[in-house]
């Protein structure tokens, strides 16, 4: 038995006749740049992430642009982000005229410590960009509290985490705005690329969307110089189609966290994921810590168990940030994590049977 990284075929097949139609009807209407069906999909992943206005664009990427640059950000400002993500966090404030400051992480969840961002922060600082990275919320709490005491905006990356919660509250409803990707192998996810900003900010949701369409909310009425980021009708329809199984597969993602906790916390070596106290985890990815990573993710693979790292390198020791010269010390939990970390396959459809055979060969090894 093979085990994928994930099975997105598996996916599409057990709602084949929903995606079937979704595409069929946007085909019928040639409703293929925005529309009825990308307007439909804006209100109801709203409605699902607990906000007031959606605004779809391209990506998960220029969600980030788009945000930053609807709230003003300068040459000269800096922002603070983690030390452990996806580049799209770091890059996106770079390309939207700030300096990024990097943090650590608090060296349990992956998430950004708030002691480190406080430390951060100096006369220059102007926003916080905490990522809820693998599906676990970051410290919203404690980062809030943060922004409000030296008067900062706040962009929650919630690109691997929908539907999860911080307190009972819903990630991406904390700050001035969040971001989504639906990237296809998100928990919800589209079949090419597509993204989103969320907010309650009506005048910040309007001008992000003018910033995405040329700005201008009428074509040929443009207010303002803006990009072309748009959510296209196929992928809109797509995503409403999948919306509607998101909490099924949310829980089935749970329950499979559960599984693996359970097994693999009785295997020397092997760390699971630690939730903190208070928060809901939604499993984008199972990661685990092993001080001999390689060799488990080699022998994993010689017996058909597809593995993943997410991410190899620490963000500021990228090649891409050299110019800050910062070196594995500055961020001691975020370097000792990208030498262990371990993601295994973790997706709503998998068996028992598929996590048994991981365990047993975590165990052998």
């Amino acid at each position: 038995m093979a085990v994928p990284f994930a099975d997105l075929q598996l996916q599409y097949q057990t709602i084949k006749d929903e995606v079937d139609a979704a595409i069929a009807a946007v085909i019928r209407d040639s409703a293929f740049i925005r529309g009825p069906y990308v307007e439909a999909f804006e209100r109801d992943f709203a409605n699902a992430a607990g906000v007031k206005h959606c605004v779809s664009c391209a990506n998960g990427t220029d969600a980030l642009y788009l945000a930053m640059a609807a709230l003003k950000v300068r040459p000269g400002d800096e922002v603070i982000t983690t030390a452990h993500s996806w580049i799209s966090t770091s890059a996106m404030i770079t390309h939207a005229g700030a300096n990024v400051v990097f943090c650590d992480t608090d060296g349990t969840t992956f998430t950004i410590d708030p002691a480190a961002v406080e430390a951060a922060i100096t006369p220059r600082t102007v926003g916080i960009v905490p990522v809820h990275l693998y599906g676990q919320p970051a410290d919203m709490e404690a980062i809030m509290a943060i922004a409000r005491k030296h008067g900062l905006w706040v962009i929650e990356d919630c690109a691997q985490a929908h539907l999860a919660q911080f307190k009972g509250q819903p990630i991406g409803t904390f700050g001035n705005a969040a971001t989504y990707s639906f990237y296809p192998g998100k928990n919800l996810g589209a079949m090419g690329d597509a993204g989103a900003v969320v907010t309650d900010d009506a005048a910040l949701a309007e001008h992000i969307a003018m910033l995405a369409r040329h700005g201008g909310l009428v074509k040929h009425q443009h207010q303002i110089e803006g990009i072309n980021s748009r959510l296209d009708g196929m992928q809109a329809a797509i995503l409403s189609a999948k919306l509607r199984h998101l909490t099924a597969w949310t829980r089935a993602r749970q329950h499979a966290a559960v599984f693996y906790d359970t097994a693999l916390n009785q295997i020397e070596d092997v760390e699971v994921p630690q939730v903190a106290p208070g928060r809901t985890h939604v499993y984008h990815l199972y990661t685990i810590r092993h001080p001999r990573r390689e060799a488990l993710a080699a022998y994993l693979k010689a017996n058909g168990v597809q593995t993943a790292i997410n991410y190899p390198t620490a963000l500021p020791l990228l090649p891409a940030y050299a110019r800050l010269k910062h070196r594995p010390e500055h961020f001691p939990k975020a370097y000792r994590d990208q030498n262990r970390i371990l993601s295994l396959p973790l997706f709503a459809e998998i068996t028992n049977d598929q996590q048994q055979l991981v365990v047993d060969l975590i165990r052998s090894f």
